[in-house]
């Protein structure tokens, strides 16, 4: 059931080559196949923008994505080292990390994370953001797992380069920038389905994607329609 399972992910992620792709919800899949296939507690994402800063794109779970904001905010953690040195992080148990990065540290296990992975996202030296395991459990990930999640990485990564390739005058850059931008319209999305339908930020992005999904609808079209109070979810 796993290798089926791994073998509809890599189709999937393969599958960028669409007039219509979008690169927020290509990523959010990349994010919760990645739980289901590596049995992780959670996911985050991170890629560059046109400054060459990290930011968020993508993650499994709130919990998730305010780690990786904090990461981000403190200039500290696995993620980030993972991106400026091209190498996978591996932290077995995060409390002995303390002295390495005191407040990622104590921000993640006050989260209930005790462990994680950060791996690059890359290809051969190009590195454009990192793929990042959160573990509820100490130790480090089997061999064989690493190995699936890298190879989960290099194939979101190949296919994030490949939808540049059929939009030739965008760079890399930009189009990261497009999807931050998106990004930042469905955050905005998110708090308004939250706050009108009295639900958890989680489940408020999981009924706007499905919303957006059997509308044949971009996520960050449907967003900024939600937000601008011309779309109901």
């Amino acid at each position: 059931m796993r290798d089926q399972i791994l073998a509809e992910t890599f189709v999937e992620l393969a599958d960028t080559l669409v007039d219509d792709f979008d690169v927020v919800d290509f990523l959010h899949q990349v994010s919760m196949r990645c739980v289901k296939v590596l049995g992780v507690a959670a996911i985050g994402i991170l890629l560059t923008d046109q400054r060459g800063r990290l930011q968020v794109m993508a993650a499994s779970s709130e919990r998730s994505r305010l780690l990786e904001l904090f990461q981000i905010q403190t200039n500290q953690g696995p993620c980030a080292e993972a991106f400026h040195t091209g190498r996978a992080i591996a932290v077995p148990d995060l409390a002995e990390a303390a002295d390495r990065w005191p407040r990622f540290t104590s921000h993640a296990l006050n989260e209930g994370f005790v462990a994680t992975h950060a791996l690059p996202m890359r290809l051969r030296a190009t590195v454009i953001g990192t793929l990042n395991l959160f573990h509820t459990e100490k130790g480090l990930l089997p061999e064989e797992t690493l190995r699936v999640a890298q190879a989960l990485a290099d194939v979101a990564t190949i296919g994030l380069l490949q939808a540049r390739a059929i939009r030739h005058h965008e760079t890399l850059a930009e189009q990261l920038q497009t999807a931050l931008n998106s990004r930042v319209i469905i955050e905005q999305a998110k708090g308004v389905v939250a706050e009108r339908h009295g639900l958890g930020m989680d489940e408020a992005f999981d009924r706007l994607r499905g919303a957006a999904r059997s509308g044949s609808r971009r996520l960050s079209e449907l967003a900024r329609a939600v937000v601008e109070g011309t779309g109901r979810v």
